[in-house]
């Protein structure tokens, strides 16, 4: 029987191939290998996109061009295979047609549609294996699983400020707080997600082009769609307007609504952007997944903080996050954190 640590090398490979596939999208990054007896690889896929073959059928087509027969073998997977129909046919199936023996897979698709793909597998003879590199894969997928799971996009909130917290200066000059590296590295983030939300105030004090550049500036071949938030008339010579990506204004205040909106155009990460009033409001109503911080070393003072009032009047209503990655970029720190997912009140 193949050990436990063949399994994980196998999926520490899956997760590398997953990684190859497009960030933004609908679909999940996913890879996948197909492994002998002895836990060899014989083959790899991953997923393209939407309308291409999923990871699982990608490697199985490679496994059939080396004229490898895939009966008796093991399948291992970074999600839990698909059960259900969309542009291509269900994981699950295929790998049932396929004669595999064995699916290992890392975490369970909390799709309502695409998920217990387990089940049948398992009712159809074959053997699963659930959990393996649970953390890591859920970590490197935590967009999609988390979208998925709450029927909305997933929201990263992103700022550049002052050491003291400041956005900008008192006279409202914000240009640069954060250095050239770090610029490079948000408009990398940029190219990665789906669409970037700012306020309509924004547009007007800031005329921001809300793209996606290299440092040459260039634009990178994914540009997200461009999200205004408000009622506020757009000047048609803003720069969003331009014709560098597309824009879309949602003349609201509702943000429930605004995200419920931008899930159904096929929108599952969004990057706000939009000044403190927005970044604010979307703390209030509990709907940030990540933070984005990037931290320049240089005091500013004044009254122009990053956010402002999130209903927080004494310690026990603070907002508590839990750091998960912290990086130098140039002269500045890159902070990301997430919600606590404990309590509170922790004595």
């Amino acid at each position: 029987m193949l050990e436990t640590t063949g399994y994980e090398a196998a999926m520490t490979r899956a997760l590398e191939l997953a990684l190859l596939g497009p960030s933004w999208g609908v679909n999940p990054q996913v890879g996948a290998v197909i492994l002998n007896q002895h836990g060899q690889i014989l083959a790899e896929g991953w997923h393209r996109g939407a309308g291409t073959a999923h990871a699982e059928v990608d490697a199985l087509a490679n496994l059939a061009a080396k004229g490898i027969d895939p009966a008796g073998l093991t399948a291992v997977v970074t999600l839990e295979p698909c059960n259900h129909t969309g542009r291509v046919g269900p994981c699950a199936q295929a790998l049932i047609d396929a004669k595999i023996a064995k699916v290992v897979y890392a975490v369970a698709d909390p799709g309502q549609l695409a998920g217990g793909g387990a089940k049948t597998l398992q009712h159809a003879g074959l053997e699963t294996v659930a959990g393996v590199l649970e953390q890591q894969a859920t970590e490197q997928n935590r967009v999609w699983l988390i979208s998925a799971k709450l029927g909305r996009p997933f929201v990263t909130l992103k700022w550049a400020s002052s050491l003291d917290g400041r956005s900008a200066a008192n006279d409202g000059s914000s240009k640069w707080i954060s250095g050239a590296e770090s610029r490079a590295d948000a408009h990398l983030l940029r190219s990665k997600v789906d669409a970037i939300l700012v306020g309509t105030n924004t547009v007007a004090i800031d005329d921001p082009e809300l793209t996606a550049r290299r440092t040459d500036g260039s634009l990178y071949e994914h540009q997200p769609l461009r999200v205004v938030l408000g009622q506020s008339e757009i000047l048609p010579t803003a720069r969003v307007n331009n014709g560098d990506a597309e824009t879309l204004q949602l003349r609201t205040h509702s943000i429930h609504g605004a995200l419920a909106e931008l899930f159904e155009r096929g929108v599952r990460h969004l990057l706000v952007e939009g000044g403190p009033t927005v970044a604010s409001n979307f703390i209030k109503l509990n709907l940030v997944d990540e933070y984005i911080n990037y931290i320049a070393p240089m005091l500013l003072g004044g009254e122009r903080t990053s956010i402002r009032s999130i209903d927080v009047g004494n310690m026990d209503d603070a907002k508590h996050l839990e750091f998960k990655e912290i990086r130098q970029i140039g002269a500045d720190i890159y902070i990301r954190s997430a919600p606590k997912l404990t309590s509170k009140k922790e004595g």
